[in-house]
């Protein structure tokens, strides 16, 4: 049967006899080539062919009709890694990344490992396919890996929709439940800090100790924390300068840029937690001249501690104090959550998290807000009497 043509641009329809099908065919010229690009779809019966012309053509029309291409998804996730790391990524953010990637993609790690998703080309990649690699991974993994892993996924198949590679993206269907999934942070109650507090001060290490005073008080993260020298710190004034962190990159530990360009900040220091860093100065004044102080890192010393070591000390902490598994993560969301509960301004809160914006703190601790703001109903001799003096932040 011969090809019924619509026109420049229109695409034809007719019968294939030595597939017993109906085909839909649209030509174009790739933009960036100059080549010509012959697009065919199958279909059981004539009507079924003419409706698939019909949305190639309106695909091709918004721009959602791509070019076809060999490129597999290991490619492409190999190019996004590296353009990753040109836009200044940081070495450990992006380790993690790629890791993080593998699971789903082990081919990344390993040229020669099993990875159907990485060998499929990019553009044929549907829905289905990351179901079948994130059903994989649940029950391995723990939930909080796996959601990371789709977010990586979700990213990387973003990318290709920018670049026009893919019309759509795969993954934005796939959905990740666990009804039993733990919650991404703990906040501890004040009576659960004070426990801490007092486990920490009948240890051995002083400078353990300190840390996670500072971290409660401050909601430092503790890579921040960990980068702190002497010089870093204003007695005087009150505050601390956190302007990198110290994390660990592959084997070694290496000062990396904050996380945000907001992470760049001058925090203040509560009056208790000043008391207890006067205190550990002046016992290093005792040993070292003031010159050598203010090269000496808070937690460490000639060089900061290990990043994992406050870790295996804060589970150990915990288990002695009988509060279960808390996480160092725990300790930054503790102070945030204790300090909106007491009425401290979201947007002091997300600045001195570092956050990139209070649209992120917000995002985070919306439930909390919320459960705060039933609580203001005011009468209104209340709301026309004179305001309350608030505590500084």
């Amino acid at each position: 049967m011969a090809k019924e043509r619509r026109g420049k641009g229109g695409g034809t329809t007719y019968y294939d006899p030595a597939k017993d099908k109906w085909v839909a065919e649209l030509k174009w010229v790739d933009e960036l080539t100059g080549k010509t690009v012959k697009l065919r779809k199958y279909a059981a019966t004539r009507k079924d062919a003419e409706e698939l012309l019909a949305d190639m053509v309106a695909q091709k029309a918004r721009g959602l009709l791509s070019s076809p291409s060999r490129l597999t998804v290991r490619d492409f996730a190999l190019e996004y890694l590296a353009r990753k790391e040109r836009e200044g990524v940081r070495p450990n953010t992006l380790r993690l990344l790629r890791h993080e990637l593998g699971y789903a993609l082990p081919s990344l790690n390993d040229p020669g490992a099993h990875d159907p998703l990485g060998r499929m080309p990019l553009q044929k990649v549907a829905p289905a396919h990351i179901r079948g690699v994130v059903d994989g991974l649940v029950g391995r993994y723990a939930p909080r890996t796996v959601r990371k892993v789709v977010a990586h996924l979700r990213a990387l198949f973003r990318e290709g929709v920018h670049l026009e590679l893919v019309a759509r993206n795969p993954v934005e269907a796939v959905r990740v439940r666990f009804p039993n999934e733990e919650k991404a942070a703990r906040a501890l109650e004040p009576h659960e800090v004070a426990r801490l507090l007092e486990a920490a001060e009948a240890s051995r290490s002083k400078d353990m100790a300190l840390l996670l005073r500072l971290i409660l008080a401050t909601g430092l993260r503790r890579g921040e924390a960990l980068a702190l020298q002497w010089r870093d710190i204003d007695l005087d004034r009150g505050e601390v300068r956190v302007w990198r962190a110290w994390a660990r990159v592959g084997d070694k530990g290496a000062f990396t840029s904050p996380k945000t360009p907001t992470a760049r900040r001058v925090v203040p220091l509560p009056i208790d937690l000043l008391r207890h860093l006067r205190a550990r100065k002046e016992e290093l004044l005792e040993k070292l001249s003031p010159e050598e102080v203010e090269e000496t890192f808070l937690f460490g010393g000639s060089r900061p501690l290990e990043p994992n070591s406050f870790n295996h000390y804060l589970r150990r902490l915990a288990e002695k104090a009988g509060l279960g598994r808390v996480r160092v993560h725990d300790l930054r969301h503790t102070w945030a959550t204790l300090a909106l509960a007491r009425g401290v301004p979201l947007e002091v809160v997300s600045e001195r998290l570092g956050h990139a914006s209070p649209n992120i703190t917000l995002g985070i601790y919306r439930h909390l807000l919320e459960e705060e703001r039933r609580g203001w109903v005011l009468n209104l001799s209340e709301l026309l009497g004179s305001p309350k003096t608030n505590p500084q932040a």
